[in-house]
């Protein structure tokens, strides 16, 4: 049973589909709509060489049309990810993964450290909230368990034992806003 063939603007329609739900970089698009196709197709190899293309003429008018941007997209994703406590390290991992050109994900790494004075820190101590250790761990300290929920997420030893020697979350919050650059207020 043959499938109909992959047109422009059913790719296109595809296309825009996704970027009303998600943000996203060319790259992943390109990833997404290829593998649209390969299960419309039922993994026609060929189907997807027939329809790469058209996968590269939609996500060329996208960038023309400004609906794909990937600075824009690392820039937010970045910062998206370093509010929820993201290492440096775990950001530019997720920005790879995502596609995004080494250049716009080392800006949008660049740019929030022009903003915010340590970064690295400022995620840890989030990281450390969210994740319950240190001094917001409820049955007392593990030094070594926090210590490789730490390394694990990316950071680095001086930044989780600078969290870690914190003696209660008053003086992680304060670390904090001493790593973001915020004024206490």
């Amino acid at each position: 049973m043959e499938t109909d063939p992959i047109e422009i603007a059913l790719v296109d329609r595809w296309a825009l589909d996704y970027l009303a739900r998600y943000a996203s970089s060319a790259e992943n698009l390109r990833r997404v709509l290829v593998r649209r196709i390969r299960r419309r197709s039922r993994d026609d190899v060929e189907a997807v060489q027939r329809a790469t293309p058209i996968i590269d003429t939609v996500i060329e008018r996208l960038r023309r049309s400004g609906l794909l941007d990937d600075e824009a997209y690392a820039a937010q994703h970045a910062q998206a990810l370093h509010r929820r406590g993201a290492s440096l390290l775990r950001i530019s991992a997720r920005l790879a993964a995502k596609g995004v050109p080494g250049a716009a994900a080392t800006d949008a790494l660049t740019a929030l450290r022009n903003v915010t004075r340590d970064p690295d820190l400022a995620a840890a101590c989030i990281f450390a909230r969210r994740r319950r250790l240190g001094p917001y761990r409820d049955g007392g300290p593990d030094h070594g368990r926090d210590l490789a929920a730490f390394a694990r997420a990316g950071f680095a030893r001086r930044v989780a034992e600078a969290v870690l020697t914190c003696t209660d979350v008053d003086a992680v919050e304060a670390l904090a806003r001493e790593a973001s650059g915020s004024q206490p207020g």
